[in-house]
């Protein structure tokens, strides 16, 4: 059996056009409608994570918040993030850090 395309070369082409302009279309409507509010809510996402670490480890920073009982059945969960968590806390900043918000 001889098989047959149903499109020509150049209307496979002419396909991936329209997919590549409507995902440029998608991208374009992401940007005007959502872009904000994903920016804003990883935002404070973050910076309820940095309290959750500062909470629960603030007894390595000398602010003991909770007790070391809690913090300890907490640990486990938080052991993974510690290292980049001190880097972020510890990390110098300058003015400009201020104005990015």
């Amino acid at each position: 059996m001889i098989n047959i395309p149903l499109f020509s070369r150049k209307d496979k082409r002419k396909t991936k056009d329209k997919g590549g302009i409507s995902e440029a279309a998608k991208g374009v409507l992401y940007g005007f409608a959502v872009h904000g509010a994903a920016t804003a809510a990883l935002k404070t996402r973050m910076h309820m994570e940095h309290l959750f670490m500062l909470m629960t480890l603030g007894d390595m920073l000398g602010f003991p918040i909770i007790p070391p009982y809690y913090s300890l059945k907490i640990l486990p969960y938080v052991v993974p993030n510690i290292k980049s968590w001190k880097q972020r806390l510890f990390r110098e900043r300058d003015f400009t850090d201020m104005l990015s918000g």
